[in-house]
């Protein structure tokens, strides 16, 4: 049995570790986001995959979480992202990673 609320301080001391690279290179930093971020949701019960399982979700977060996660795999399969979009999808994530760190429902 794993101890309560250790995912919650690897998710805190990964994204720690995370806001430096960020600083120094968002674009290249998109796909840990990413990972972890969807790490976290799916912890969390999130279906991000399944459609259908996802219908009892909550849809702002599922929406914010597919537009970041599109930017990312744009950006991964060296799409022409514009630095807006980059933006974004940093922010959606920072956004989610608060959403999950501050849900005092969790488990």
């Amino acid at each position: 049995m794993q101890e309560p609320g250790l995912d919650r301080h690897e998710w805190e001391s990964e994204w720690e570790s995370l806001q430096e690279e960020l600083a120094d290179d968002p674009t290249a930093t998109l796909g840990s986001l990413d990972r972890l971020v969807a790490e976290m949701l799916e912890a969390r019960g999130y279906a991000l995959t399944d459609e259908i399982a996802s219908e009892g979700d909550d849809p702002e977060v599922l929406a914010e979480f597919r537009a970041a996660h599109e930017v990312t795999q744009a950006t991964e399969t060296g799409g022409d992202v514009d630095p807006g979009d980059v933006a974004m999808a940093v922010n959606a994530y920072r956004a989610l990673y608060e959403h999950v760190i501050n849900d005092r429902s969790a488990p």
